[in-house]
């Protein structure tokens, strides 16, 4: 599983330009599926047949963009000037490599000089007018044969084991979620399922409504990464969840309260099966489920997620023995399903 989450946040994919990480999931996908197709936005809708029809329709999703930059100027001397796609901390910018463009043209976030900063700057958070990607272009001639404005940018990092078998990379936000689904469309599953990589869910799940209206599931499984803010000074009750400690399995977030029942059945397998899980200790963030919740009459929706430090920043970090956990529960969700179809007959 790690070696897939790996290949995944290798991928560039930032909201609205999320083509190679749908082509790398398609020509995965293919030799497994009953159906696949792209829809108008950009999602990657799969179907498989399993061992049996629960006369549910079930949707399982994770999003395959992440959090980046747009460029939307160049300047005189060659810079470009940005804006952050997602919900991107300034803080953690300053420095950071970036790949800029289908090209992948390396450059980094700049930022006035600390010596040339003045008392007053130092104690704010700069603006996003006083960032730009240096690209080591001498001049706007030679940076607009390489980059154009409207091009995206992605962060570049070194992706790491490291500790007591953790993981850091950038786009686990949610490339995991998306090595979870592919797994499972690599298995044989004991129930028919259809499966959605969904587009822009970081600006706002806007790729997620379309899929789900189309589709038209009766039930839906959101598989996320979620943030952990486990780390001083906050108190505990003001931490989200702890790497480590398993699925995590959401009640209600910034965007959906989940289907109680669904909820319930979760909780109900991850201890039956022996699976560790927490839930969130303090409500934040939205997910897909939001716009899927809502979509047609409403769906049933219910979600899991893997625990992450430093979400939406150049690199997250996750406990790898959670990826694991992640599958497995959301593959006892749908053997659940399977089950309950062969006990009707």
């Amino acid at each position: 599983m790690l070696d897939l989450v790996k290949e995944l946040c290798a991928l560039s994919g930032v909201s609205g330009c999320e083509d190679d990480v749908r082509e790398y999931l398609s020509c995965r996908a293919a030799p497994f599926a009953d159906s696949i197709r792209i829809d108008a936005m950009g999602n990657l809708i799969v179907f498989k047949k399993g061992a049996s029809d629960c006369g549910k329709s079930i949707l399982l999703t994770a999003h395959m963009d992440e959090v980046g930059m747009i460029i939307r100027r160049i300047t005189e001397e060659g810079f470009l000037k940005f804006a952050f796609i997602g919900g991107v901390d300034r803080r953690v910018a300053i420095g950071k490599r970036v790949l800029v463009g289908s090209s992948r043209i390396p450059g980094v976030i700049g930022l006035k000089a600390y010596h040339l900063v003045n008392d007053e700057e130092e104690k704010r958070i700069p603006k996003l007018d006083e960032f730009y990607i240096d690209i080591g272009a001498p001049n706007r001639k030679m940076a607009e044969t390489l980059v154009s404005p409207g091009d995206f940018a992605a962060f570049d990092t070194e992706q790491t084991e490291f500790g007591s078998g953790f993981f850091r990379a950038k786009a686990i936000d949610d490339r995991a979620g998306c090595a979870v689904l592919l797994r499972l469309l690599e298995t044989p599953l004991p129930v028919d399922c259809t499966f959605a990589f969904t587009v822009q869910e970081e600006v706002g799940a806007r790729g997620a409504f379309g899929a789900a209206f189309s589709v038209k599931p009766d039930i839906a499984l959101v598989v996320e990464s979620t943030t952990a803010a486990d780390i001083p000074p906050l108190e505990p009750y003001n931490q989200v969840c702890v790497p480590g400690k398993g699925v995590v399995i959401p009640f209600m977030d910034g965007g959906t309260i989940y289907d109680k029942e669904l909820l319930a059945l979760l909780t109900g397998l991850a201890r039956r099966r022996g699976i560790p899980w927490q839930t969130k200790q303090y409500i934040s963030g939205g997910t897909d489920a939001q716009a899927i919740q809502r979509s047609r009459a409403g769906v049933r929706t219910a979600g899991i997620a893997l625990a992450a430090r430093y979400l939406h920043a150049p690199a997250s970090v996750i406990c790898i023995q959670d990826l694991e956990r992640l599958f497995d529960l959301a593959m006892e969700f749908l053997i659940h399903f399977g089950e309950e179809a062969r006990d009707a007959i």
